[in-house]
């Protein structure tokens, strides 16, 4: 072993407080980034590679056929800005009339006649595509089990409009721009058509430019001025679909990314710190390497090796625990596309290992520097005592207060090392910031999850009872039940005392231009309808014919609030205008909201409805559900306690957070563990003289506490602001990367007594890490420390 090598290895083995400091905060850091990198190319990877071999569609524009001609529209196709264009296709809208055990909804079939072509080539994965009339190719549903998804050879009844009529599943089709719920041949279009109504048709854009919604739009405005006015019906961009298409992974990004800036400065501030001290400490150590012959930059690159064997070690497990953490996260993205993709990604986990060991080094280095450049004659004759008059000022003043004399000696030490201390506030500021982040964020998220809230009680119509039914329920006659007089739920409702409000629910399925799968919709009757949802911009509905929808879907129809357009269902038009913008993730923000009313012309099952209700504050909901059952006993409805599902995706990303939280603090609290030791390092001399003088060791314990007070409590008043813009900014981030604009209940989450108990976070971090090296100073002998130099 070389010479170099050697003290190394002895400044490793010999530094182990320092060691462990330093890989800890690598490995840390290198999961965080490992876990981001890998979340954000695996959220798009598949999606991206599948749009490129299909020739995805940047744009998929529906167009109603009584106010366009297929001519007018096929030249639409050589507008500046289009690379390509594939259409139009006749468009209709079909109910099947059963399924296999799933739900039933509309779907938007396109008259085609291959899957091939410039723009969309569908990809067949089962049977084959459709060649003549009574054949169609459906979507892969991802969304469905496959055992409730219509198979190969499977005959689909129609109702509505083409009712009467049964289409034959001849093949299974992936889009990956989505662009139909089925397809058949074009000629087939007529029959699925209501009998008075005109075919819509569909017209499919690759645009030369659509990296961003803004170029999107430019586009879509291009395509709408060159067709008739009012003919193009709807639009939606690509975007939308990858963001849709990557599901929930597109929410960890955002706070992992945060997570990661500050795992990144807390590991060049402490490793700065680490080879900052074990240079300060080894000054003498300097002197001897110096005296034997060792350059400047030997010296040099000793102290950045020392930094960088436990660093090498924290960056592989660092590697392997980002890859282990990716791979439950992926679960819903590998059933959106059918993949198999493990998160592993070798390039992303050598950028982030060759990063890691970078940084580490520039910073070893930038720290070690001072080492070559301390003289030879200098350090052997000085020493590593600090520099006496260091601090005298605060020494003085600490002097003045009202304290014992250890703490106030503790209180005074910081000032000795400022620019160390002020690395080590930096650090405790970091961990207070990310536990300020993790309390908001977990805060926040339950906040998202209360307004799916469905009220206090519950009452499901018709419902029969398996198992014990509720205490106080009617007794249900085996058969299929019959749906209760609404008359008489509402009267049994409003009589019940502790009744604060109720609403009725009645979900159906609806579609409208632009959308090739049918929007849930839910019809409301009753006078606490909007119990629960969070107004972005606008209003609740108040009259039939207006409805409140949610971001993802004003994004998906290019509409705003104001807007007026037209919904079918079961091929009859209802002509609705938007008068709100509400925070509602159901069906990922594709959902309808409006008044029953609103949909009388279709005469929709006021007796299937779910009542929810809300209790005033203080009612027992079991004794509630008791005697609303009794109340119920002549009409076939079954009242229980509402239940709070929780939402997985929440679960995941509370743990996630809890667990990278815990790691930074823990870092912080090593990082104050090391500052601590070299302190009680330079000043064992010192502190040999107290005990000499009667320091008792509790007294002893006392100082060494007393000398992070105040690096704790300004690090964590400097954390805690941190942590509430880090909080509002990853929150907000979060909701428009799921394409959401967000309340401000879920953003604006922090209470003053909150942020003041956080903020003494900081003190906590600081003396956690203070109590080993306390520890330490109390069971050192008085002549051992006198006998240091």
């Amino acid at each position: 072993m070389s010479a170099l090598g050697g003290v190394v290895r002895s400044g490793v083995g010999r530094r182990r407080v320092q060691t462990v400091v330093v890989g800890l905060v690598v490995m840390i850091a290198v999961t965080v980034a490992v876990l981001g990198g890998s979340l954000m190319v695996a959220a798009r990877a598949p999606f991206d590679r599948a749009f490129s071999q299909q020739h995805g569609a940047h744009l998929t524009a529906q167009f109603d056929g009584a106010r366009a001609m297929a001519a007018q529209l096929s030249a639409s196709a050589r507008v500046a800005g289009v690379a390509a264009a594939a259409g139009p296709f006749p468009t209709a809208t079909i109910t099947p009339a059963s399924g296999r055990g799933g739900p039933v909804q509309p779907i938007t079939v396109v008259g085609r006649a291959g899957p091939g072509g410039p723009v969309d080539a569908v990809t067949v994965t089962e049977g084959r595509w459709a060649t003549g009339p009574g054949e169609i190719v459906l979507q892969a549903d991802h969304r469905l089990p496959r055992r409730l998804q219509p198979q190969v050879g499977d005959a689909l009844p129609l109702s509505g409009p083409a009712g009467g009529q049964t289409l034959t599943v001849v093949g299974v089709a992936r889009s990956v721009s989505e662009t139909a719920g089925g397809w058949v041949v074009p000629e087939q279009v007529a029959a699925l058509t209501a009998p008075g109504a005109t075919a819509g048709y569909q017209m499919l854009y690759r645009l030369a430019e659509s990296d961003t919604a803004a170029q999107i739009e430019s586009g879509r405005a291009a395509i709408e001025a060159s067709v008739p006015a009012g003919a193009l019906a709807g639009a939606r961009s690509w975007l939308t679909t990858r963001t849709n298409s990557a599901g929930s992974v597109v929410l960890f990004v955002p706070f992992l990314i945060a997570f990661g800036v500050l795992g990144v400065l807390m590991a060049v501030l402490i490793i700065g710190n680490v080879i900052a001290g074990a240079v300060s400490t080894g000054t003498y150590r300097i002197g001897i390497l110096k005296a034997l012959g060792f350059t400047p930059q030997q010296v040099v690159r000793a102290y950045t090796a020392q930094a960088l064997v436990p660093a090498a070690v924290g960056a592989v497990l660092g590697v392997v625990a980002g890859n282990l953490l990716v791979v439950p996260v992926l679960a819903q993205t590998n059933e959106v596309h059918g993949t198999t993709d493990t998160g592993v990604t070798p390039w992303v986990d050598l950028l982030v290992l060759a990063g890691a060991l970078a940084l580490v080094t520039a910073t070893a280095w930038a720290a070690a520097s001072r080492a070559g450049r301390l003289r030879t004659v200098e350090v052997l004759a000085v020493g590593r005592t600090p520099s006496p008059g260091r601090g005298q000022w605060a020494a003085r003043l600490a002097a003045r207060l009202p304290l014992p004399r250890a703490v106030t000696l503790g209180l005074a030490q910081p000032f000795a090392r400022v620019l160390r201390s002020a690395t080590v506030v930096a650090a405790i500021a970091f961990g207070a910031a990310a536990a300020t982040f993790a309390v908001g964020l977990g805060v926040s998220l339950n906040a998202v999850q209360a307004t799916e809230s469905d009220g206090d009680v519950v009452i499901f119509p018709g419902r029969p009872i398996s198992g014990p039914p509720p205490e106080g329920a009617p007794t249900v006659a085996p058969g299929p039940p019959q749906p209760p007089d609404p008359v008489a739920v509402v009267e049994a409702i409003t009589a019940q005392p502790g009744t604060s409000g109720y609403r009725g629910v009645a979900p159906t399925e609806l579609t409208t231009a632009g959308l090739t799968s049918a929007l849930q919709t839910l019809a409301f009757t009753g006078d606490d309808s909007a119990h629960g949802y969070q107004m972005i911009s606008g209003n609740w509905f108040s009259r039939p014919g207006e409805i409140v929808v949610s971001r993802p879907f004003l994004t998906a129809t290019g509409t705003r609030v104001g807007d007026s357009l037209v919904l079918t269902d079961h091929g009859t038009p209802i002509d609705v205008r938007i008068v709100g913008e509400v925070f509602n993730v159901e069906s990922r923000g594709m959902q309808v909201l409006t008044a029953a009313e609103t949909l009388a012309a279709t005469q929709p099952d006021l007796r299937a409805l779910e009542y929810h209700i809300t209790l005033t504050p203080g009612t027992d909901p079991v004794g509630y559900v008791k005697a609303l059952n009794a109340a119920l006993a002549s009409v076939e409805a079954t009242a229980e306690v509402a239940e709070e599902e929780s939402d997985e995706i929440l679960l995941v990303v509370n743990a996630l957070t809890g667990l990278l939280t815990l790691l930074l603090v823990t870092v912080a609290a090593l990082g104050v563990l090391n500052m601590v030791v070299l302190q009680t390092r330079e000043r064992v001399h010192d502190l040999g003289v107290h005990k000499a003088l009667g320091m008792t060791p509790r007294q002893t314990i006392g100082m060494v506490i007393a000398s992070v007070v105040v690096t704790g409590l300004v690090g964590g008043a400097v954390g805690v602001p941190v942590g509430v813009i880090m909080q509002r900014v990853t929150v907000a981030e979060m909701g428009h990367a799921a394409g959401f604009n967000l309340p401000a209940s879920v953003i604006d989450i922090y209470h003053p007594a909150e942020l003041v108990l956080l903020a003494l976070g900081g003190l906590l971090i600081a003396v956690l890490g203070a109590l080993l090296p306390a520890g330490w100073a109390a069971r050192t002998r008085t002549a051992t420390a006198l006998r240091t130099e």
